[in-house]
């Protein structure tokens, strides 16, 4: 599983120019799920999500979670972050997780947040969004559960 994570002052999500899902300061989760993820690597992600330190304290050092500044969490499905653009010019999809997986991977993880009592909003999976947000730093993070980077 794949995430990139940004730190935002507030962000929100449309699919056909509807606002779906909105949050204050907080963070922005871009997800993907690969084929071969398990349960397990739900957990990993949800527990990297909500425990990062990515935030500063009172010294100015990235000490704190959003789980600790009582944050907000807006997840986005988003199986691209598995596309494989090293060959050719065209991006090979062949390790984002099927739909059916992908799906349920994405909502448990989802659930897991929530289960932490953060405001938790979402996009829609498969639709066409349109994401906007205003990056706090900037601050972003990749973070995958097979550990590659």
């Amino acid at each position: 599983m794949r995430a990139v994570i940004q730190r935002v002052f507030n962000a929100s999500v449309k699919v056909e120019n509807k606002i779906i899902g909105k949050i204050e300061k907080g963070i922005v989760v871009f997800l993907g799920v690969h084929t071969d993820d398990t349960e397990q690597d739900c957990n990993y992600i949800a527990d990297k999500i909500l425990n990062l330190r990515i935030f500063n304290d009172a010294e100015d050092k990235m000490n704190l979670s959003v789980s600790d500044i009582k944050g907000e969490v807006l997840v986005i499905s988003q199986f691209t972050l598995y596309g494989d653009a090293r060959k050719g010019r065209r991006p090979s999809f062949n390790e984002a997780a099927p739909p059916e997986k992908g799906n349920n991977y994405y909502q448990k993880v989802v659930e897991i947040i929530k289960k932490s009592s953060l405001k938790t909003e979402t996009g829609e999976f498969g639709a066409l969004m349109e994401i906007e947000y205003i990056n706090d730093g900037p601050v972003t993070i990749i973070m995958d559960s097979f550990k590659q980077f």
